[in-house]
């Protein structure tokens, strides 16, 4: 059975954002489920500063920017 974790979930209706807070130690229990410590993510990040360094990377401020 899974282990239940205490989160702090906030919504701003007026700047239209949802903020998640938990503590370090669940952080790094989220992180770890989701993969954030394998060597492919880690490696996926160092390409990605890579691609920003070269310009390959077009910032957007939305997704609609995609279209």
């Amino acid at each position: 059975m899974a282990k239940k974790m205490m989160v702090k979930i906030s919504k701003n209706r007026k700047e239209r954002t949802v903020s998640v807070s938990f503590d370090a130690d669940r952080f790094e229990r989220v992180a770890a489920d989701f993969g954030l410590f394998s060597r492919s993510f880690i490696k996926s990040l160092d390409q990605a500063e890579k691609d920003i360094k070269s310009g390959k990377i077009t910032p957007i401020k939305n997704l609609s920017e995609l279209r």
